[in-house]
């Protein structure tokens, strides 16, 4: 069987699980993967051996970092060091900037934490913000959405662009500092779209304010920011050791003497054990907590990243079985081999087809989190085999991916009710501000990857 039709079952064994069936996304993956397989080329025994191998190489690459970075998160909620970052925001940057204090707020806290936990832990500055000024309520929520989303989706150790860097071979340290850089333009356009659409349609919230009631003590600022601050620092010091060693210009001696420590305390394992340690330690600080405390933080966390984790690695089992149908070479001989001449252009074909699959099925299914680690299962399998063909590095792939999942959220997608029911807003409004302002983060972070792609290959 041709392979792009095994591709399009696939899809379509996915979609009509999801959205017919109403399957959990790992149950769909995983049916995908296996009739996948089965029209792969291939020796019988080997076509279901497969896929449990690629389930299970992809949950050995970010199983660990992902159940970690939970603990870290939750930890950090319950030390009340998330609300310590929120306040020294506003606070430097003043409450007549509460926006721009709310967007890098949620620009910063959805590296380790999820979208959902830092959307409802602002919220409620929004409110206050409403109820001191009586004005600008929209353009509250929305700029906790484009802050949040634009690292959530574009930022490890969050669970979509970590699993699409493992999917893809890219550098978990490479993913942090370019995923941090692409959405860097990405939250500051959003801020922008949000204040142009507050003035055309000023919202009034449908609930009371509830200002939020923190009469426990919070940590310093120092030591709410480590668990986030210190694992991009270990991971990126590796990858900025790597990168001096195999510059063929540079022959500084301390560099190789590094490498060897770089890749010990830079490696995503540890960084994010570290990380966890640092928040818990935190926690019992200041909340006084006791061994069964710490165990039930633990626990709680690791529940919803197992969930997560699970559909990751069914998505890697996905991707194995793709790559059996040989659909690699006859991509990259339709657009790559074919090309009018080699170059750039060639390779940008990669950076569109990632973001506008991860657009497709973003709008069909819903989830920024599925749409990526599909996606990045299907560009793995048509990538070509040697990176290094590529006119720049296999990073920009990864963001083009990561951008397309934010472009077309509507009423299929979670995030969607929690903005509408959280925030107070109805349908209407939320079709009208929250989708639009999503895809203008993804627009712009596209358009950066592009731009970064050319001007800085990386290569």
């Amino acid at each position: 069987m041709h392979p792009l039709l095994i591709l399009l079952l696939g899809m379509a064994t996915i979609l009509g699980g999801i959205l017919g069936l109403r399957l959990n996304a790992f149950l769909a993956l995983v049916a995908a993967a296996i009739v996948v397989s089965l029209l792969a080329p291939g020796e019988p025994a080997a076509k279901i051996a497969r896929v449990a191998e690629g389930f299970g190489r992809t949950a050995g690459t970010i199983g660990i970092v992902i159940a970690l970075a939970a603990i870290a998160g939750q930890a950090m909620l319950g030390s009340g060091a998330a609300d310590r970052i929120v306040r020294a925001f506003i606070a430097l940057l003043g409450e007549q900037r509460s926006a721009t204090a709310l967007c890098a707020t949620g620009y910063v806290l959805s590296i380790p934490v999820f979208f959902d936990t830092v959307f409802y832990l602002l919220v409620p500055l929004a409110r206050s913000g409403y109820a001191r000024t009586n004005r600008y309520y929209l353009k509250y929520l929305l700029a906790i959405a484009a802050g949040a989303g634009a690292t959530h989706t574009l930022v490890p150790p969050t669970p979509g662009p970590l699993a699409v860097a493992g999917t893809l071979g890219v550098d978990l340290g490479t993913m942090v500092l370019v995923g941090l850089v692409v959405a860097l333009p990405a939250a500051g356009m959003g801020l922008l779209f949000a204040g142009w659409v507050d003035r055309r349609m000023p919202v009034v919230p449908q609930t009371a304010a509830a200002e939020p009631g923190a009469t426990e003590p919070l940590p310093g600022l120092l030591v709410s920011l480590l668990p986030i601050v210190l694992p991009v620092l270990l991971i990126s010091s590796n990858t900025v050791v790597l990168s001096l060693t195999a510059r063929p210009g540079v022959h500084f001696a301390i560099w190789s003497a590094l490498a060897p420590y770089t890749a010990i305390i830079g490696n995503p394992n540890l960084a994010m054990l570290l990380s966890a340690g640092l928040a818990m330690g935190v926690y019992a600080r200041q909340r006084s907590a006791s061994r069964a405390d710490l165990a039930q933080l633990v626990d709680t966390s690791l529940m919803g990243a197992g969930f997560i984790i699970l559909i990751i690695a069914a998505s890697g089992a996905f991707g194995v079985a793709l790559q059996a149908t040989e659909i690699g070479p006859m991509i990259e001989r339709a657009f790559v081999g074919n090309a009018a001449a080699a170059g750039v252009g060639s390779g940008l074909v990669f950076l569109f087809l990632g973001f506008g699959v991860a657009s497709l099925i973003k709008i069909a299914q819903g989830s920024s989190t599925v749409a990526m680690i599909t996606t990045a299962a299907m560009l793995a399998a048509m990538l070509p085999a040697n990176r290094g063909t590529l006119p720049f590095h296999t990073v920009y792939v990864a963001t083009a991916i990561a951008s397309g999942s934010l472009v077309g959220t509507w009423m299929n997608d979670s995030g969607f009710w929690l903005f509408s029911k959280m925030g107070g807003v109805t349908e209407l409004e939320t079709f009208k501000s929250w989708t639009p302002v999503l895809a203008v983060v993804g627009i712009t972070s596209m358009v950066t990857t592009v731009v970064l792609a050319l001007l800085v290959p990386l290569r």
